[in-house]
C-alpha cells in the first residue's frame, strides 16, 4: 500500500477530501483508531494498576509532552524550563527519544544544543538508561524528559502537557482517524496544561478550551503561553534584529508539525508572505531540495527567504541563490499563570546546604 503525504492525510481526516473513496478510507481509519485506542488503554491501565512499573531516576524528572500529534510547542517549553532551573544554579540534563534523527541528534536536539550550550542533551529510545547516564556520568540534579507524556516507563515528578491553541484536541479523534495520541481523559494524570500559541485566539475561545479541560480534570492548573519571535539567525549562527523584516516580501518554508502557526507568526512581522512551502515534519533536506528552494525563492520575487530554526539547523546555508535565508528564532513567553508554573517547578530544585555564618 502506497503511503500518502502529510497534507493529503490531513485533508482526508478533516473531511476536506470528498467522495465515496474518501468516505470509505475514513471508515477504515476509524476502525484502526478503535484498535489503537484499545492498545493505548490497555497499556495505561497496566501502569495505573501497577501491573507494569515505572522506574524512578535518582533525581527529579520533569516531563513535557502532549496528547496530540504534531507541533504543540514542546521544544520552546523545554528550553524555557531548562533556563528557569539553570538561573537557579541547577545542573540540568535533557533526555529524549530522538524521533526523526538519522544516525545523530535530531532537529529539535540541534536547536536545544544551539540555544542551551551549557545543558547536555541525550537521545535514545531507552530513556531509563539515559536517566542513569545523566545522574552517574553528567551529575545531573534534574532531568527534563522531552515528549514524555506517553513514555511511562520512566517515572516523573511533574507532567506538563502542551495543547496547541490552533487544534488543542486533534479533531477529537484518536490517530489515525484524528490526531490524538491519547483520549482527553488522559489529562487526569497531568500536573498542568500549557496552552501554546494562546495569543492567536480570542480570550473567549481560550476560555472554551479551559472549560473543556476542566470538565475532564477540574483541579488541573491551566497556563497560557505564546511563541514570541526573538531574533533572526542565518546559517552561520549570526543574529539579526526582527526589524530587518519590516517592509519585506518574504518567501517562507518549513518542515514542522504546525506550519499554520509559523505562518501566523510571520504575518505581523513583514510586509507580505508571498508564499509558504510546506515539507513533512522532520524533513531531511538534500541537495535537490536546496536547488528547488533556490529556484522557488527566485521565482517568488522575494527580498528574503524565511524558515524555522528547526529547518535551518539541517540546511546550514546563508542564502538561496541571491536571496538571503534567515530563520525566525522563537522563545516561549508565559501570558497567564506564571506564578502557578513557578510554584509547580520550585519544589524540585535541590536543597542547597546553607553556608555557615561567621561567628567572628
Amino acid at each position: 500500500m502506497k503511503a500518502i503525504d502529510a497534507d493529503t492525510f490531513l485533508r482526508l481526516i478533516r473531511g476536506q477530501t470528498r467522495g465515496p473513496a474518501a468516505s470509505l478510507a475514513r471508515l477504515g481509519l476509524g476502525l484502526c483508531s478503535a484498535v489503537y485506542g484499545m492498545g493505548a488503554a490497555a497499556r495505561n491501565t497496566a501502569y495505573d494498576r501497577g501491573w507494569k512499573r515505572s522506574q524512578r531516576a535518582a533525581v527529579p524528572v520533569v516531563s513535557v509532552g502532549n496528547i496530540t500529534l504534531g507541533g504543540t510547542g514542546k521544544t520552546p517549553m523545554v528550553e524555557w524550563i531548562a533556563r528557569w532551573y539553570r538561573r537557579r544554579g541547577v545542573r540540568v540534563t535533557l533526555i529524549s527519544r530522538g524521533y526523526g534523527h538519522a544516525g545523530g541528534i535530531n532537529d529539535e536536539g540541534l536547536i536545544l544544543e544551539e540555544n542551551l550550550p551549557d545543558v547536555p542533551h541525550l537521545q535514545d529510545p531507552d530513556r531509563v538508561k539515559l536517566a542513569s547516564i545523566a545522574t552517574t556520568e553528567l551529575e545531573a540534579e534534574l532531568i527534563i524528559l522531552d515528549d514524555g507524556f506517553q513514555h511511562r516507563r520512566l517515572a516523573r515528578d511533574l507532567d506538563l502537557v502542551m495543547l496547541d491553541a490552533l487544534d488543542p484536541f486533534g479533531l477529537g479523534k484518536l490517530f489515525p482517524r484524528g490526531l490524538m495520541r491519547e483520549p482527553i481523559r488522559s489529562l487526569r494524570r497531568a500536573s498542568a496544561v500549557v496552552l501554546s500559541r494562546a495569543d492567536l485566539l480570542e480570550p473567549s475561545h481560550r476560555e472554551l478550551i479551559r472549560r473543556r479541560v476542566r470538565c475532564t480534570a477540574p483541579a488541573l492548573p491551566f497556563i497560557e503561553a505564546r511563541h514570541a519571535p526573538i531574533d533572526l539567525l542565518d546559517g552561520e549562527a549570526q543574529t539579526y534584529p526582527l526589524d530587518e523584516l519590516a517592509g519585506k516580501d518574504v518567501a517562507a518554508f518549513c518542515g514542522i508539525g504546525n506550519p499554520e502557526g509559523f505562518r501566523r507568526t510571520l504575518v505581523p512581522l513583514c510586509r507580505r508572505v508571498v508564499d509558504l512551502k510546506v515539507f513533512p515534519d522532520h524533513h531531511l533536506y538534500g541537495a535537490g531540495d536546496v536547488r528547488a528552494l533556490t529556484d522557488w525563492a527566485g521565482s517568488m520575487g522575494a527580498n528574503l527567504a524565511l524558515t524555522t530554526q528547526k529547518d535551518l539547523v539541517k540546511l546550514r546555508t546563508a542564502t538561496l541563490g541571491p536571496v538571503p535565508l534567515r530563520a525566525v528564532r522563537i522563545g516561549l513567553e508565559i501570558m497567564d499563570g506564571l506564578e502557578t508554573l513557578e510554584r509547580i517547578l520550585e519544589p524540585l530544585s535541590p536543597v542547597r546546604d546553607a553556608v555557615p555564618q561567621s561567628t567572628e
